[in-house]
């Protein structure tokens, strides 16, 4: 058990790898690079056949640039026409331009790292591309996007070289978005629990409201199921006192 358990594991770090070594390369990845990433584990076709719908599911290109437009709602197309379209009245640096205000921004100039983030918002955008329908609308991942470079542009001592810039911006960006991509996953399974909870405290309630013919009491449903206390005043509180056939009142 442990093995495969050990096996499952290292699969979904491999698998974590490969999504992000494509993001850090513009979304795209070959299939060389995939084949040999996940080598050691010997996987058959079925299996990779496996691999291969994930990263399409998260828009990952392989050998090829991925149609991110696909995967958004009509509500954030029109978003997304409109925030492009305010950003069109943005001046975008020449390559020497670039250069210039990227060593000046390193040496801490307020003007040149504003520059810098009106430069690299259309950027951002992209980047959101990427991460569309993983459970976070695309106005909130160039939000934090947006975030993460205005911050940036105030950490480029770290980086020192003018040509390293971009790659450091970027990946801050990256970052940002995939935090908030697992902390709605993370809320979004906390939900889930919640409502299980509640949906099977109502559920027991239900059943044994229709024997007795009347509300029941915690108490009662406490004896019936062997259930604590606690889990049924959790379901009651997370439904907001709205399980019909439980009396909520307190214990006498």
């Amino acid at each position: 058990m442990g093995n495969i358990d050990n096996k499952e594991k290292e699969f979904a770090e491999i698998l974590k790898f490969v999504t992000r070594t494509a993001r850090e390369n513009r979304n795209v990845i070959s299939k060389e690079q995939v084949e040999m990433a996940f080598a050691e584990l010997d996987l058959d076709e079925k299996q990779m056949e496996l691999v291969y719908d994930y990263l399409k599911k998260h828009n990952v290109g392989v050998d090829e640039a991925p149609d991110t437009g696909e995967s958004l709602t009509d509500e954030e197309k029109n978003y997304l026409d409109d925030y492009i379209e305010s950003l069109k009245g943005l001046r975008r640096l020449s390559e020497s331009e670039l250069e210039a205000v990227s060593m000046q921004a390193i040496n801490g100039e307020k003007t040149a790292q504003g520059q810098l983030i009106e430069h690299y918002l259309p950027l951002v955008v992209d980047v959101a591309r990427m991460y569309s329908e993983q459970g976070v609308y695309v106005e909130d991942l160039i939000g934090e996007g947006n975030v993460a470079l205005t911050k940036g542009v105030t950490m480029l001592e770290a980086v020192g070289e003018p040509a390293e810039v971009e790659s450091f911006l970027y990946n801050l960006m990256l970052d940002a978005m995939e935090n908030i991509i697992e902390d709605n996953l993370s809320e979004d399974a906390g939900s889930q629990k919640v409502l299980e909870l509640v949906n099977e405290v109502a559920d027991r309630a239900r059943e044994l409201s229709e024997d007795l013919r009347r509300k029941v009491t915690v108490e009662e449903l406490m004896e019936e199921t062997g259930w604590d206390e606690d889990k049924i005043r959790s379901a009651i509180r997370f439904s907001g006192d709205n399980i019909e056939d439980l009396d909520s009142g307190e214990k006498k």
